[in-house]
């Protein structure tokens, strides 16, 4: 039996001009477009997602939002392709996800009291006539002082090794931070969707159209 509210958002979705494709294989930018309510497919992009030597924090950011929505429009040539991706820095040196619990402990040790700011990159690419929006949305986060014991009860019950800087502020990282500055708080989480709602806006596919 379809509830009311499944065969709602059902209809809202079935008249949707444009095939739409999320270029990640990330659970949480899938989490975040779902908000949106529009009908979507994933694909993992298959390129290179190092930084280049001495490239800016916000440069290699956008070069991957936008290299990943070109990787898999060679697979999609009718889609509307989404790329996006997350680069953190904390005085001048890029943070990457950590990867296990020890790299995890060390920057988490080394943003101790400091600040740090991470570039959300979002790519929107009409795989029909090549036409490219991008964007990098600013975040800044204040971290408190941790001391050993936080960080290691909240590494034991989070395992943020996936997460750049290590802050999964969607989870239990958000008892590691004083404030956030941001124009959109959905890009510290991995996807800027304001940013992304006026992308397809333009691209003629509205939101709430």
């Amino acid at each position: 039996m379809i509830s009311l509210k499944e065969n709602s958002r059902q209809n809202n979705v079935m008249d949707q001009p444009r095939r739409l494709v999320l270029a990640s294989a990330s659970s949480y930018r899938r989490a975040l477009l779902e908000r949106l309510g529009l009908r979507f497919e994933s694909a993992a992009p298959d390129c290179d997602e190092s930084a280049l030597p001495g490239e800016a924090a916000q440069d290699t950011a956008l070069r991957l939002s936008v290299l990943k929505a070109r990787s898999v429009a060679l697979r999609f040539s009718d889609a509307l392709i989404i790329g996006s991706d997350q680069v953190a820095s904390s005085a001048g040196r890029q943070l990457g996800k950590p990867g296990n619990h020890e790299h995890a402990t060390q920057q988490l040790r080394t943003l101790s009291g400091k600040a740090a700011d991470f570039y959300t990159a979002i790519a929107l690419l009409d795989a029909r006539n090549g036409e490219l929006q991008s964007r990098v949305v600013p975040c800044r986060v204040v971290f408190l002082k941790l001391d050993e014991q936080r960080i290691e009860a909240y590494l034991r019950r989070e395992r943020p090794y996936d997460c750049a800087g290590s802050a999964k502020v969607e989870g239990l990282g958000i008892a590691l931070i004083a404030r956030v500055e941001t124009d959109d708080p959905t890009s510290l989480i991995g996807l800027p969707l304001i940013a992304l709602t006026e992308m397809l806006e333009r691209a003629g596919l509205p939101v709430l159209g």
